[in-house]
């Protein structure tokens, strides 16, 4: 078989079903394996979109979600989804075409060091310049990609090379096993919740990745110890549990960073340096830290563990919860149960009435239409900030933040990713600046008969940059925008479109769209918007509800 063959008999193996990418010249053996397979290619209308969906894929299922492009600008599109999976920790295996072997040592049309290029942003990657080692390569680069921590990896084919010839067959998949804990480092960490006062965990994005939620729940009741979240950790314990103090946070309502700073043991399950500074909650460097991952901790002044324990987090929260009863501890709860009060109250407060239209005053609706397993995919921005401390989130992987690189353009692409994933309903919320960045894929996810809803708050402005600004010199520039008519833009689409005007209407917009199977835009536009151009947006329209009905085109053809 040709090599673009073999590769693609690899990725079956790998139990991969969808490719999502881009087509090109030189990808055109590697396309028609995948009409030929089992696989689905999924054409997208940017790389980058196309990245973004293998990476929510990724982290919704632990499994490699794979993303396609061809040469030159293709790759260098596909660039920002691949760096964001590296750094949020989310597996995924990159594809990008070459040119031909013979005119890659001279500049020529197109060529560019794609390989060099995604040397720092990926776990491992390489070129395949012979048609003998693509098993090997493949297996190799989905292996190291799902291994913890787990990641981006890439593989460049050449176009003569995929064209070339080969007798070699797919590798097994197998499987690895993240080590137990020493029975010395879990005697340590009891000594130290026995001699504890205030002992917190810190609920990290390895303790959803590693599937470890179920044991931090166990081991948070056995030892009656509250847990934060970070951003990518909610969920790994429910948001109704009495423990739970939501998410870590700053600025002047920092409850959770209060409750960190009287804590005298912290600790952290699947903590990642490259999503939350531990500055922000360690200030002095003084805190007494126990670091339960997959691997060391990174070597940062604010974060140097006085106990590691490096084995599988489930593993270990295991052997600590059946060890509990033989320690003395027994917390009072009462350093931090006004703290959970005053979370609890101020993220159930919702709007009403002539009160402003905020993101965070939006949340409260948004989480009533939606069930406790629904999954909301934020894009980067104000409402990222507002979602990640304001909605609250009862089980793990179903409010998919990007916290590492932190990417804008993510929620579209990733929710339909998501749709694709999982049988419960989707939910993108972004902003006008994160939105028109890949709003194109709702195309894509039109033609594939997808159903999720899009939530948009609109401000005219990149408005986490203006708030930003306004606190530093009270004023801000270079961030206002102009945006079309949303209505027009999803009809053009054949996208559902709501716009309600007052807070009755937004409740009645989240639960129509929501519980609706259709594809769907709600436009929230929010108070307090600057004036752009010659038009000034800052006042809502009159009360009630605009929606513009305009189906959703004409159902995919039968496989």
């Amino acid at each position: 078989m040709q090599a673009a063959e073999l590769l693609v008999e690899c990725l079956e193996r790998e139990g991969v079903e969808h490719v999502f990418g881009l087509p090109g010249e030189e990808t055109e053996d590697l396309l028609f394996a995948l009409r030929d397979s089992t696989v689905d290619f999924v054409p997208c209308r940017h790389e980058q979109g196309a990245a973004f969906m293998a990476n929510v894929h990724g982290r919704l299922t632990g499994e490699a979600g794979v993303c396609l492009s061809t040469l030159g600008p293709g790759a260098t599109n596909l660039m920002t989804g691949v760096a964001d999976a590296n750094l949020d920790k989310a597996p995924v295996v990159a594809l990008s075409a070459q040119g031909g072997l013979e005119r890659l040592h001279k500049e020529s049309h197109q060529a560019l060091d794609i390989v060099g290029m995604f040397e720092p942003i990926t776990k491992w990657n390489t070129r395949i310049s012979d048609p003998e080692i693509v098993h090997e390569s493949v297996r190799k680069a989905f292996k190291l990609a799902e291994h913890e921590k787990p990641g981006a990896t890439h593989l460049e084919l050449p176009e003569d090379v995929a064209a070339e010839e080969t007798d070699a067959a797919p590798l097994s998949t197998g499987s690895v096993r993240r080590p137990d804990p020493d029975v010395q480092s879990v005697e340590r960490v009891l000594d130290l919740l026995d001699g504890a006062e205030h002992p917190l965990v810190i609920a990290g994005n390895g303790a959803v990745r590693t599937r470890a939620a179920r044991e931090l729940r166990s081991f948070v009741a056995e030892a009656d110890v509250p847990v934060v979240s970070t951003y990518m950790g909610k969920g790994a314990v429910s948001d109704a549990d009495p423990h739970s103090l939501m998410t870590l946070d700053s600025g002047d309502d920092a409850e959770a960073s209060a409750a960190i700073e009287s804590a005298d043991l912290v600790l952290t399950v699947g903590y990642d340096i490259a999503e939350h500074d531990p500055a922000g909650w360690n200030p002095s460097a003084e805190t007494t830290i126990v670091h339960v991952d997959s691997e060391p901790a990174e070597v940062y002044e604010h974060y140097n563990p006085d106990i590691e324990v490096v084995a599988d987090p489930g593993a270990t929260l295991r052997a600590l919860t059946s060890a509990c009863s033989d320690i003395d501890a027994a917390y009072d709860d009462a350093w931090y149960a006004d703290l959970r009060d005053d979370i609890a109250s101020d993220v159930s407060e919702r709007g009403s009435g002539d009160d402003d239209v905020t993101v965070r005053a939006a949340l409260p609706s948004l989480r009533d239409a939606l069930a406790d397993d629904d999954v909301l995919v934020s894009d980067v921005g104000n409402h990222k900030m507002a979602i990640a401390q304001n909605y609250p989130t009862y089980e793990p992987n179903t409010c998919i933040i990007s916290n590492g690189l932190a990417s804008m353009g993510i929620a579209v692409p990733g929710a339909l990713a998501a749709d694709l994933a999982v049988d419960e309903s989707v939910v993108a919320v972004t902003g006008d600046g994160g939105f028109l960045m890949n709003a194109a894929e709702l195309e894509t996810a039109n033609r594939l008969g997808c159903g999720f809803t899009v939530v948009l708050f609109v401000d005219d402005d990149y408005g986490l940059i203006s708030e930003k600004q306004e606190a530093d010199r009270g004023e801000h520039f270079g961030t206002e925008l102009d945006n079309p008519e949303f209505g027009a833009f999803c009809e053009s689409f054949g996208v559902e479109h709501y716009r309600p005007e007052g807070w009755d209407a937004i409740d009645e917009a989240f639960a129509d769209a929501t519980g609706s199977d259709d594809l769907s835009v709600v436009e929230v536009r929010l108070d307090g918007a600057v004036a752009t151009g010659s038009r000034t947006v800052g006042a809502l329209p009159a009360r009630g509800a605009t929606r513009l009905g305009c189906g959703r085109g004409a159902p995919p053809p039968d496989p």
